[in-house]
């Protein structure tokens, strides 16, 4: 995950992005917050920002053929890490990054 897309969780988890560690027990109280966060998340809808974000960056390159847009959602960006917090939960190990 991008720290740019990681810092939004990161910050609700009091954690540093470069470096940091998540116990299997931080992990058990983790879990029903990423989760509130992911169902709160699918409430909203991505807004006409992003697609006047897209179409401004690709103004000038009209004559190119584009994939489609796709917004990657809040959802889908946490699902990796909220398996992964479920995985060290049950086998009772930590989760560390920038090691």
């Amino acid at each position: 995950m991008y720290q740019e897309h990681a810092k939004r969780i990161l910050d609700l988890l009091h954690k540093e992005p470069e470096r940091g560690v998540i116990t299997a027990a931080e992990a058990e109280r983790i879990i029903p917050l990423l989760e509130a966060e992911i169902e709160e998340s699918r409430k909203h809808q991505a807004t006409d920002q992003v697609a006047q974000d897209v179409q401004a960056h690709h103004r000038d390159e009209d004559d190119h053929e584009h994939q489609p847009i796709e917004v990657v959602t809040f959802s889908a960006r946490m699902y990796p890490l909220l398996e992964m917090m479920r995985s060290a939960r049950d086998n009772k190990t930590d989760i560390l990054w920038g090691v």
